[in-house]
């Protein structure tokens, strides 16, 4: 038996790959199809007008 504790899960960006330990408050969470996807705050400014646009990330 391994006594070691789990690794922490981390948060990946869904656009560019950063990860982070968990969620930063300066990140954006969106949900497609009941799946969760963060956004790094670099992505989600760079996308900021589709996003509230609504459109679906598979157009930007």
């Amino acid at each position: 038996m391994n006594d070691e504790p789990a690794p922490a899960p981390r948060v990946v960006c869904a656009r560019c790959g950063r990860t982070a330990p968990e969620p930063p408050v300066t990140w954006t969470c969106s949900v497609e199809n009941g799946t969760r996807h963060y956004l790094c705050e670099d992505c989600a400014r760079t996308h900021l007008r589709s996003i509230e646009g609504r459109l679906d990330s598979s157009w930007w």
